[in-house]
């Protein structure tokens, strides 16, 4: 038999608003509403979506005993943690001692509280995350779960006007940056992301106020609630990737296109876990590499299909595909073999018994659309 369900603070929202739920990462989760994924998807990219990540890890790293925890904490990973002013956030990855991407996460320089780190993992990963910071920070760091606060993500255009209608100071944030904001006396930690490739919020506040928060969003013409299927669909138009399907622990983020998220001092350092094979990967090239995908014709290719080059021989694997309803098309990424990463190179793709012919395109397939906070002259 198997465990039961978790059901995050906005389930009752989800069965209100006419959700179809289904289990994802242990939880009773909306992946569409009456609306129906193509229109949620498409009415995000007009207007706001809002989503329920409560499912994800919210967790809270203290130092001890003096140890500087941003320090401590950029052991575990390749990006500039120390670097990050109050407020600020950053993408990275914990990585093992091979290079293989355990998790990818959100990390924020806490402003409310001195030497403490924020962080947003994967639900997947969470408890595995936790175990191995835990573990590897033991004595030297705290780490406080924050389960008892939800997590929603309100993305699109109309985002900034809509919830600065409620916290005029939100509109005025600037993309990867966090504040902590007063909301009808609620107290709310909101961060200017999100993983749609819009403008727009991720705000954690406490679980027993979350349903009438998300009552009070949707009640706007230029919201509505938005499930996991558009969720997947927009962020794989934006070119981004989801854990436990487009990275892994066999990938490293060189192959995956996120070196971008390594800086040249961490590089040039190699104080991180997997530096060697990542370093080498950088001098040498890797041996493939993600890439989007532009199948022609209308079928959409999923997960798990096969790469092929002119002559038939597999070449790679596709990590996610589906519909793109901004480009009324199918869109997909994957890995190639390096040789054949380049973009044009013509291949072919496995869909249900068929080759379908495809091409290696760049990504995004959409422009992302974050804030950029217009430079002081």
């Amino acid at each position: 038999m198997s465990d039961p369900l978790n059901r995050t603070p906005l389930h009752e929202f989800h069965v209100a608003h006419g959700a179809k739920m289904v289990p994802f990462a242990g939880y009773d989760m909306p992946v569409q509403y009456p609306l129906g994924v193509l229109k949620e998807h498409l009415f995000t990219r007009e207007k706001a979506g809002l989503f329920d990540v409560s499912h994800m890890g919210q967790v809270l790293l203290r130092g001890s005993g003096g140890t500087d925890v941003a320090k401590a904490f950029e052991a575990l990973v390749p990006g500039n943690i120390a670097g990050l002013k109050p407020g600020g956030l950053r993408y990275t990855m914990l990585l093992n001692s091979d290079g293989g991407i355990l998790d990818d996460l959100m990390v924020t320089r806490y402003e409310q509280q001195e030497n403490t780190l924020y962080l947003v993992v994967n639900a997947a990963c969470k408890d595995a995350d936790l175990a191995h910071i835990e573990q590897s920070l033991a004595g030297i760091a705290s780490l406080e779960r924050l389960d008892d606060r939800a997590l929603l993500a309100l993305q699109g255009p109309r985002a900034s006007a809509v919830l600065g209608a409620m916290a005029p100071e939100v509109m005025d944030m600037g993309f990867m940056t966090s504040a902590s904001v007063e909301i009808d006396g609620v107290s709310c930690h909101i961060s200017r992301s999100g993983y749609t490739g819009e403008d727009g919020y991720e705000i954690s506040l406490p679980g027993d106020k979350a349903e009438a928060f998300a009552e009070q969003l949707a009640a706007s013409d230029d919201v509505e609630p938005i499930g996991l299927g558009a969720r997947d669909s927009l962020r794989l138009e934006a070119g981004l990737c989801l854990y436990g399907s487009d990275i892994d622990v066999t990938t490293s983020p060189v192959e995956a296109g996120l070196l971008w998220a390594i800086p040249k001092a961490r590089r040039e350092a190699g104080d991180f876990p997997g530096a060697e094979r990542i370093l080498r990967e950088l001098a040498d090239g890797p041996a493939r590499k993600r890439v989007g995908i532009l199948p022609d014709g209308r079928a959409p290719v999923r997960h798990g299909a096969d790469i092929l080059d002119e002559g038939g021989s597999v070449i790679g694997t596709i990590t996610s595909g589906g519909f793109g309803p901004s480009l009324g098309r199918p869109v997909a990424m994957g890995y190639v073999k390096t040789e054949f990463a380049g973009e044009g190179t013509e291949i072919g793709l496995t869909v249900r018994g068929r080759i379908l012919p495809g091409r290696v395109a760049p990504m995004p397939f959409v422009e992302q659309r974050y804030y950029r906070k217009p430079k002081s002259s």
